[in-house]
């Protein structure tokens, strides 16, 4: 099931980033492209960038028939080369970059031994490298200029642990980690770096890792999706606008007092 543009932006009550230009990653679809609207809604120049080029040229394209600015752009946030041309083409396309927002991710479930080698390191290349990478693309830029803001979507598994995620959990602990030490790095520059912790949310991502689940053990879908809930301790799944909220609310944070927090959101408050 995709869901890359069954929803609506949420709607800001002003413009309030009007002037800002940000680069989404992992934009095609899911928490990415709800982020993409928000933050294009709110008034920001938006930048999508994924693997998969025709997702990011259809929200590009969704923002735009709406009224506002959106441009896509094909990375593997893997490639250092490719991290580093969407930097160049972000700021000759944008002017600048004031906002970046982590996205690309990826996710498997396995028993501990049956984890691979290649399974391990591609987790671990997409969701800890890729933040590393296009953070550090981008970051001087944002310090130059004086103001920057640096939203890492990482997920609870960041702070805590699950069975069966052993190279997802890791993964995301070391965005978690990344996202305090730059934070930190940060202080006093005009630039925030921050993390947004999710369970699980309501994307084609949750869909594979329910699929997977059915095949395993050959049950229903009623039955695989509850059964992550119960792991998760979350009473429903999170909606990928909710998501998208919270990453405006950090971007608009102006007097920056926001920095090297890790926000949880896991369903626990009334949908």
């Amino acid at each position: 099931m995709d869901r890359v543009l069954t929803t609506t932006a949420p709607k800001s009550a002003s413009k309030s980033l009007a002037g800002r230009a940000a680069v989404i990653t992992g934009g095609g679809r899911g928490i990415g492209a709800a982020a993409a609207l928000a933050l294009a809604e709110a008034g920001a120049r938006v930048a999508v960038a994924a693997r998969n080029e025709a997702q990011v040229v259809e929200v590009a394209a969704h923002m735009r028939e709406a009224g506002l600015e959106g441009f896509a752009f094909r990375c593997d946030v893997t490639d250092p080369r490719q991290v580093r041309d969407l930097a160049l083409s972000a700021r000759e396309t944008l002017g600048q970059v004031d906002i970046l927002v982590n996205n690309a991710s990826t996710a498997t479930s396995n028993r501990l031994g049956r984890i691979t080698m290649a399974e391990w390191q591609h987790i671990f290349d997409v969701n800890a490298t890729g933040t590393f990478l296009c953070t550090q693309a981008m970051y001087d830029g944002m310090v130059e200029q004086g103001w920057g803001r640096i939203v890492n979507v990482s997920s609870l598994a960041g702070l805590q642990g699950d069975r069966y995620l052993a190279a997802y959990v890791a993964a995301e602990h070391a965005v978690i980690g990344f996202t305090k030490a730059v934070a930190a790095e940060a202080e006093g520059t005009g630039v925030t770096v921050n993390a947004v912790c999710p369970g699980y949310v309501d994307t084609p991502l949750t869909d594979e890792t329910i699929a997977r689940i059915m095949s395993l053990t050959k049950t229903s879908w009623d039955k695989a999706l509850r059964s992550v809930l119960d792991q998760a301790g979350q009473p429903r799944l999170i909606r990928a606008t909710e998501v998208a909220d919270t990453i405006v609310e950090l971007c608009l944070d102006r007097d920056g007092t926001r920095n090297g927090e890790a926000v949880i959101l896991d369903g626990q408050d009334t949908p």
